[in-house]
């Protein structure tokens, strides 16, 4: 993994768990046959990909909200 890729990934994504969870989730969509958001003249590896698509803003996170939790409980307790 590219240390100047992490550094300025983390500059957008300051949590490093979400960032942690951001990464995995979107290299396993690459390993699944998604195509990468971005280009690039070397080769790089999947979680490299995965930071400069976030570096270029490319992709994003949503955080689940408590309202939405409280939603799900209703369900779950009918």
């Amino acid at each position: 993994m590219r240390n100047d890729y992490l550094k300025a990934a983390s500059a957008i994504i300051r949590q490093p768990n979400i960032l942690i969870n951001v990464v995995s989730r979107r290299v396993k969509q690459l390993k699944a046959g998604s195509k990468p958001l971005v280009d690039s003249l070397e080769k790089l590896d999947m979680e490299d990909i995965v930071l400069k698509e976030i570096i270029e803003g490319k992709i994003s996170y949503e955080l689940y909200s408590d309202q939405m939790k409280s939603t799900d409980n209703a369900f779950m307790n009918k």
